[in-house]
């Protein structure tokens, strides 16, 4: 009969520092089962704790100016200061993590539990903002299916997934009950009598207006994208998505900036005997000085349209080197002719050098720049770029613009 050794003394400790391992192993994936368990598959806490930081990835404003978030531990105060013109209030949303308690001193309509499941929007500006978080399966209403570029939204469209509801000055109330989406996102222009916000929240339902318009640059547009992450808890995706366009941005100004021969240039067109001329304050200026162009109107402070007649824009374009952003009906030289003779003694016109914001329109007429280019400003002035400047980005492809000839 033979007899068992006894184990080695180093073998005893290594035998039992391999348990200690395997025990704290299963500690800590206890620990991690019992704080995923803690949210429910809709996102909503099981179990209430007042000392947790329930939003710990939290976002930081650093380009709009009319958007402000303030965190608490289980719920964020959301504002839009400036949602539109002349406007003297802005909005707040109280947006109260699910599963924890509502805080005292809001009035209930700015109450909105998050994450939100179901949304319905009212501009096809937003929906990019869903299909970067990847977010669109949450999308359940629009208000017209015919002006929709984002391909993800056209896709749930045509499987029948998303209804239509109706502009936002003629918005289908049953139709949106029937629904009954957590959040409905919309946008302002002060007139009550095309707004549609104020007959939504008497209905009982839960909307939030997105001001990026009123934003006077690109990168303050595009960071719109926050306040949309902000009601589905997408900080952090939000964050990252936003820094990289906002990098891109930089770096391609950055080749534009020692610039020093700048083509002038103007924008828009003839409408009913005035022309809307973008101020030098407004987004669109800040587009072209940053893609190195001498915009005719830049030394002008406002932000919004100029009021213009033909004869004023042409006394001081006449000369102008470029000419961008006419009406989207125009497909050749000749419309433009055909529409005002005067348009001829422009000199862009003469040598042909004329560029619109139309080179993705659907079949309906939804233009693509109006829906994602707010969201892609680094596309933008990409092609702003190759127009005024081509050997500066000699590999990029204009997106948005085309040549009209």
């Amino acid at each position: 009969m033979k007899l068992l050794k006894t184990p080695h003394p180093k073998a005893i400790i290594f035998l039992c520092q391999l348990l200690l391992i395997a025990t704290l192993i299963i500690a800590c994936n206890s620990t991690a089962i019992n704080t995923s368990t803690n949210i429910n598959n809709n996102g909503c806490i099981q179990k209430y704790d007042p000392n947790t930081d329930y939003f710990p990835n939290k976002i930081k404003i650093t380009h709009a100016t009319g958007l402000a978030v303030e965190y608490h531990k289980h719920y964020k105060v959301v504002t839009t200061k400036n949602p539109w013109q002349n406007a003297n209030t802005g909005f707040q949303y109280v947006l109260v993590q699910c599963g924890t308690p509502t805080p005292q001193g809001f009035n209930q309509t700015q109450v909105i539990t998050v994450p939100v499941n179901t949304i319905v929007s009212l501009s096809t500006t937003h929906l990019p903002h869903l299909a970067k978080l990847g977010l669109v399966d949450k999308l359940i209403g629009i208000s017209n299916a015919k002006q929709v570029n984002t391909p993800d939204v056209v896709k749930r469209i045509k499987a029948g997934k998303i209804a239509e509801i109706g502009d936002n000055s003629n918005v289908d109330i049953e139709r949106l009950l029937e629904l009954n989406p957590e959040l409905v996102t919309t946008y302002g222009t002060g007139n009550s009598q095309t707004d549609s916000y104020a007959k939504l929240t008497e209905a009982g339902l839960k909307v939030a207006i997105n001001a990026e318009y009123m934003e006077d640059t690109p990168l303050g547009r595009s960071e719109w994208l926050k306040f949309t992450a902000l009601f589905f808890n997408k900080e952090e995706q939000a964050e990252k998505i936003f820094n990289e366009i906002a990098y891109k941005y930089k770096q391609i100004m950055q080749k534009a900036k020692s610039i020093k021969n700048r083509p002038t240039l103007f924008v828009g067109f003839n409408f009913k005997g005035t022309w809307y001329m973008p101020g030098g304050k407004s987004y669109v200026a800040k587009y072209l000085a940053d893609a190195g162009a001498n915009y005719l109107w830049s030394d002008d402070k406002s932000s919004g349209s100029l009021p213009l007649s033909f004869e004023v824009v042409l006394e001081r374009a006449s000369s102008a080197d470029y000419w961008l952003n006419f009406r989207q009906s125009w497909k050749s030289l000749k419309d433009l002719v055909v529409e005002d003779s005067r348009y001829a003694d422009f000199k862009a016109v003469k040598q042909g050098n004329l560029y619109n914001n139309n080179a993705r329109v659907n079949e309906n007429g939804g233009n693509d720049y109006w829906e994602d280019g707010i969201s892609n400003p680094d596309v933008v002035l990409s092609d702003l770029i190759k127009i005024l400047h081509p050997d500066i980005l000699p590999n990029h492809k204009l997106f948005y613009y085309r040549k009209l000839i």
